[in-house]
């Protein structure tokens, strides 16, 4: 099994990710990260919402093209179902739910993201109440974007101390490189959402990380590059 902290701390750009699992009492935990190169990428913030969080321009006068870098991270549907994912393909997830589809239908109607040439993948994450666990990455083929790669991962059960990870990139490169291979079985450590946040947010490279969310057991922490820890519950 993976240490997660330190699989972060050796790749300086896995762009954006997501962590499912549970600590090793058995609480539910969820985390999700986004990074940025450039300027536009960069003036993110996340902020919490009634049902979830978003991400904002910290200074409006320097967003560029809010498209692909605004949207709904997080929401958390009526039944505790929690939706994570790197785009706006959350709404669409809870879309579907909401009309009795399924997940998997909701994604297959997504591709990856049109941001030539990199392409970048939608990675998706829902967690249910009980602690099972869903995961999916939408890519490029080889970089070809006639063709549109879809992978589903189910996890029946949350296993104490156990979490999955995936992420958009293997690191950088021009173009970057999609993230290949299956979730990345992580082992989780045994803190709290603040002390979790704290670690994951100091294992992400502080030249490109971004905004960061954590939720344990259903307290909620974020941090932000532009404002600090914001913590919730």
């Amino acid at each position: 099994m993976t240490d997660l902290l330190t699989y972060l701390k050796e790749r300086p750009y896995p762009g954006r990710g997501i962590l499912l699992g549970a600590t090793p009492g058995g609480k539910a935990v969820c985390a999700y990260f986004i990074m940025g190169r450039s300027e536009n990428s960069r003036n993110r913030v996340f902020e919490k919402t009634d049902d979830g969080i978003r991400t904002r321009a910290w200074d409006e006068s320097k967003m560029t093209d809010p498209s692909l870098i605004i949207y709904h991270p997080v929401r958390r549907m009526a039944d505790g179902t929690l939706i994570v994912t790197n785009g706006d393909q959350t709404d669409t997830v809870r879309d579907f739910l909401a009309q009795d589809k399924g997940w998997l239908e909701a994604l297959c109607s997504r591709t990856f993201e049109p941001d030539e040439p990199n392409w970048t993948p939608r990675v998706s994450g829902l967690m249910q109440p009980c602690g099972s666990h869903l995961l999916s990455i939408l890519r490029a083929q080889g970089g070809n974007p006639d063709c549109c790669e879809r992978f589903f991962y189910t996890y029946d059960a949350a296993t104490p101390g156990v979490g999955h990870f995936i992420s958009t990139y293997e690191g950088f490169g021009s173009p970057l490189p999609s993230y290949h291979g299956e979730p990345v079985t992580a082992q989780v450590p045994d803190l709290d959402a603040r002390a979790l946040a704290q670690a994951v947010w100091d294992a992400l490279d502080e030249d490109n990380r971004v905004s960061l969310y954590v939720c344990v057991d259903g307290d909620e922490v974020i941090i932000n590059k532009h404002g600090g820890e914001d913590e919730t519950k």
